[in-house]
């Protein structure tokens, strides 16, 4: 399987860190975010290939992962201009080839077991083109809420309510088959928002896998400092 890291981010809100450090590099206990997921992704087996790719600070991406032991196995795609989270997935369809992959945000720090989580995308209802990893947040309001039905598949989400249903949220980690890197080929710009353009149209399509690890969008410095503090050792 292959696996897209969205890495491109600006990391405005994590000033003054993200001048000199590229967002998916900020270090949690001395080792940075694109890490822990490059170890649990290949130490375990679980993907073959990841593409990373790049805008802000991209030399400095690009130089971790020339000293990284899985080097061999990353690919890195330079953005000029931001694609968008979706348009990403559109510019490297080819890539993924007629599989499913899998997609995550670099900026997360999270503790989900891979393997599992491609099982039960492959269990997942016949009718699904998405699996979507979810997890019990501490601030509802600052997440994407996800509504279930009884299977387990999404039939709302709730992004950034003042009063959320639930505290099941979105972790911007999926699994998605070609039909979904396939969608992505109808929209004419380059720019697409994988959240508000693409995820919207498979509603009702989306199995959720809650995972009972650590999640923390690491988003801002509030969201650092409790990761830093956080985190197991």
């Amino acid at each position: 399987m292959r696996a897209l890291l969205l890495a491109a981010g600006v990391g405005s809100r994590l000033r003054p860190v993200t001048l000199k450090i590229p967002k998916c590099l900020v270090p949690i206990r001395g080792k940075p975010l694109l890490d822990y997921w490059l170890d649990a992704f290949f130490a375990r087996g679980a993907v073959e290939r990841v593409l990373i790719n790049t805008h802000h600070l991209a030399d400095r991406v690009e130089a971790h992962v020339a000293r990284s032991p899985w080097r061999e196995r990353i690919e890195l795609v330079h953005e000029a201009e931001l694609l968008g989270t979706g348009g990403t997935i559109k510019a490297n369809r080819a890539f993924f080839g007629e599989e499913s992959f899998l997609v995550a945000h670099a900026d997360n720090l999270t503790e989900f077991d891979p393997l599992a989580f491609m099982a039960a995308h492959a269990g997942r209802p016949a009718h699904c083109a998405m699996t979507l990893l979810t997890f019990r947040t501490d601030d509802p309001r600052s997440c994407g809420i996800v509504e279930l039905d009884g299977s387990r598949v999404v039939q709302a989400f709730h992004e950034k309510v003042e009063d959320p249903p639930d505290n099941l949220a979105n972790a911007a980690v999926y699994m998605m088959t070609p039909e979904v890197a396939q969608f992505t080929a109808q929209f004419a710009g380059p720019f697409i928002d994988l959240s508000t353009e693409v995820i919207p149209a498979f509603v009702g399509r989306i199995l959720a896998v809650e995972t009972r690890g650590y999640h923390r969008d690491i988003g801002n410095r509030e969201s650092l400092a409790k990761a830093e503090a956080e985190f197991p050792r």
